[in-house]
């Protein structure tokens, strides 16, 4: 999600409301002492610009510490019912929020996005102030119910970006809130497919909301993976296929940092689905490119290794051919046994890194356990040989060496 950034004025002599700055640096009923004007005391407004500025650059200690003095000092101030205390209330538990997600604290962050969301209901409010539609967004991801919860947070977040898009007279801001628009009815796409597949008017609402992604951001390509998500629940493949080539396409060339590259886990699903239509080959792609973005990922070593043994298998039901009733495999070619071999490190390497990480898809370390088992029966006996063959070369290059010696009186 994006970060917002506090909107201040070219002095920051002024508050968002237009009303006296000294309402933010001295509290309510307290006396301003001599002692106190010698020394400039931070503005909420100032504490606020600096947590963005910390947030923004992984500092994320120094971050909560500086928004929680400026909620300290707004609790302080809490029987003022200024509008400029309310905004600066809400930019603070946006956050507050926000600096949670980084630290990995999902209830946490919750908490403070429903206290925005209660200062905020209806995302009116600009996000440069901490107001707009990613209170919402984040609610319908962290909610604790999931299904119809997610949905009614998800909706909340939709009808704030269509109100946004339609108030943006700039462009390229409203291409921006075009693309969060198509990933939020991507995210309903996701729950209806799942959490509410049971639901009878489910497939007619992933048409509807899919049919919308596309029209407001044709060029997304995480709508472009949503799309073939939808076309292979349906069966139909080749419209699958086409959807995900498109969405490759958009971004397989540029820069990791690059905005429109989609973010790990969207290509972490995007290799998942290029697995199940049998595009494996681009599938790999995929996953090679996140392994060198981060090689700790855990499902990345995982669906690069079945990936591997896939494509393999594939391969193989393709060239065993029936000649005089005896079936003739291509195991024995070195570029077989090589894509084995490779398939086998990737899930090693997996499995290496969910001891180490105490990783929880219990499941995912299952089937990788039974993928390399397999591995290991297959290319076992071929491995042997190919060292006693090592090893009977190094003989045979020795006994040439011995006799060479001998020859040269040696």
């Amino acid at each position: 999600m994006a970060k917002s950034k506090p909107s201040r004025n070219k002095d920051g002599a002024r508050s968002r409301n237009g009303s006296d700055r000294s309402l933010r640096k001295v509290l309510p009923g307290r006396p301003v002492s001599k002692k106190a004007t010698n020394k400039p005391v931070e503005s909420i407004e100032d504490l606020l610009a600096k947590a963005s500025a910390l947030l923004q650059t992984s500092q994320l200690e120094e971050a909560r510490s500086v928004v929680l003095r400026a909620l300290a000092v707004l609790d302080e101030a809490k029987d003022s019912s200024t509008t400029g205390l309310v905004l600066e209330a809400l930019q603070a538990q946006s956050l507050l929020g926000e600096i949670c997600i980084e630290f990995g604290e999902p209830e946490e962050a919750r908490a403070n996005f429903l206290a925005a969301a209660e200062l905020d209901p209806d995302g009116l409010v600009p996000e440069s102030q901490g107001g707009g539609p990613e209170k919402f967004l984040w609610l319908a991801q962290l909610s604790e119910e999931g299904g119809s919860d997610s949905v009614q947070w998800f909706e909340k977040g939709i009808t704030a970006l269509r109100n946004g898009i339609a108030s943006t007279p700039d462009m390229a801001e409203q291409l921006q809130k075009r693309k969060k628009l198509a990933s939020a009815l991507c995210g309903v796409v996701e729950i209806y497919m799942t959490d509410l597949s049971w639901e009878p008017d489910a497939e007619s609402r992933c048409e509807s909301l899919i049919t919308e992604a596309m029209l407001v951001a044709p060029e997304c390509p995480e709508a472009l993976q949503t799309l073939a998500s939808v076309r292979i629940s349906q069966t139909r493949m080749d419209e699958a296929m086409k959807a995900l080539t498109q969405s490759i396409e958009i971004w397989k060339d540029l820069p990791a940092g690059d905005e429109s590259v989609p973010n790990f886990p969207t290509r972490i699903s995007l290799a998942r689905l290029l697995m199940e239509v049998g595009m494996e080959d681009d599938a790999l792609e995929v996953l090679e490119r996140l392994v060198e973005e981060d090689d700790t990922s855990v499902e990345a070593w995982y669906l690069g290794g079945w990936c591997q043994y896939l494509a393999k298998e594939e391969n193989r039901v393709a060239s065993v051919s029936v000649v005089d009733g005896a079936a003739n495999n291509d195991l024995e070619e070195p570029s077989s046994k090589a894509a084995l071999v490779s398939s086998r490190d990737w899930l090693r390497n997996s499995l290496r890194l969910f001891e180490l990480q105490d990783y929880e898809d219990e499941r995912l370390r299952e089937h990788a356990l039974e993928l390399v088992q397999g591995l290991d029966a297959a290319l076992g006996d071929a491995i042997e040989e190919e060292e006693e063959d090592g090893a009977e070369d190094d003989d045979w290059e020795s006994e040439v060496d011995d006799e060479d010696q001998v020859m040269n009186g040696v």
